[in-house]
């Protein structure tokens, strides 16, 4: 077969540049790439695959022949734009919040739920990066043991708030490590960008990532409460979630807490995650071997350790579960899910 024509919808902002690194990195024969941005970036270039591509502007047509469309330009965009992709043709991955909760719109990670793929009617959705790396985790446990609980908070990496937040914490830190006061920093952006205040990252943890919501859940609480029922395809399992912000520049950090149906070993849920796809297993404390965020920037796989039994609670189990929100959190789970749809044959070269 010849390859996929393959379309990246927001190439230069920070999923999509790295979106188009995984594309250069992946199984998927490709036999090109158009790169898709607004007006303002039309005209700059790219390389891929070793040649200099012009980023285009989005149109409509822009998905004439286009086989696979990777979108992450925001949720707007996509509910915009997806459905122009799809009439012409192309299977889009989404990598926004657009379409995650819709009714016939798969939800997936490749290693937990590759079957839902079979019921894609043109848009399948990547889960929230929090969401993703818990669900890679967590799923091997589930298979054997069931789950009935989970309580998950997460130290979430500012770059998961885009490239001005990234900005925004580097300029505090320098200006606070200047002796700039705090009342001084004048933060513009975080904790979230569309609420009435804001707060400095520097030296700081915000208790809110997105606005807040029903029952005073912020909505990315209520994402990795929700998405996680429907990509485990249980609503049945109990599932808390405290989401934080905190100064990293990148990789996501939880502290995951679960209560099984049946009863593990320490020592059987390390083997279970040991084989599990997509998982790294650091968890050695007599050496201090545990997942760190900074170990795990530039890695595509989920790292889990600090495995340990809860002290009160029979069936209860702790562990702490790191990611690059960037890759496996967003642009690496899209790609993936472009080469699964490979692999089962659900996308076909036009």
């Amino acid at each position: 077969m010849t390859g996929y024509k393959v379309a990246v919808v927001g190439a230069t902002g920070a999923v999509g540049t790295k979106m188009i690194e995984m594309l250069e990195q992946s199984t998927l024969p490709i036999e090109n790439v158009k790169l898709l941005a607004s007006a303002r970036s039309a005209g700059q270039t790219r390389k891929v695959f070793g040649q200099e591509i012009v980023i285009e502007e989005l149109v409509p047509d822009s998905f004439t022949d286009i086989d696979i469309a990777l979108f992450s330009a925001g949720g707007g965009i996509s509910k915009q734009f997806a459905p122009e992709a799809v009439k012409r043709g192309a299977v889009v991955v989404d990598n926004t919040s657009a379409f995650r909760m819709t009714e016939g719109v798969p939800l997936v990670v490749p290693e937990v739920n590759p079957e839902a793929l079979k019921e894609h009617k043109g848009i399948i959705a990547n889960p929230n990066c929090s969401t993703i790396q818990m669900m890679v985790a967590l799923e091997p446990i589930r298979k054997v043991a069931g789950l009935n609980r989970i309580i998950v908070s997460t130290y979430q990496a500012v770059s998961g708030a885009g490239a001005k937040a990234m900005e925004e914490m580097k300029r505090e830190t320098l200006a606070y490590l200047d002796g700039t006061p705090v009342d001084e920093l004048n933060p513009e952006i975080l904790p979230c960008g569309g609420d009435k205040k804001h707060y400095p990252i520097a030296f700081n943890a915000l208790p809110q990532i997105d606005v807040f919501s029903d029952e005073d859940y912020t909505y990315e609480e209520w994402k990795m409460i929700n998405e996680t029922h429907k990509i485990m395809s249980d609503d049945s399992i109990k599932v808390a979630a405290t989401c934080v912000r905190i100064p990293v520049f990148s990789g996501h950090s939880e502290s995951i807490y679960i209560e099984t149906e049946k009863e593990l070993t320490t020592q059987e849920i390390k083997e279970l995650l040991a084989q599990a796809p997509g998982v790294i297993l650091e968890d050695d404390p007599s050496q201090q071997i545990y997942p760190q965020a900074l170990n795990a920037v530039g890695k595509k796989e989920t790292f889990v350790g600090r495995i340990r039994r809860d002290l009160d609670v029979k069936n209860g189990y702790h562990m702490w579960v790191v990611s690059d929100n960037l890759l496996k959190g967003a642009a690496w789970n899209s790609v993936q899910i472009a080469e699964t749809l490979h692999e089962m044959d659900l996308v076909k070269v036009k």
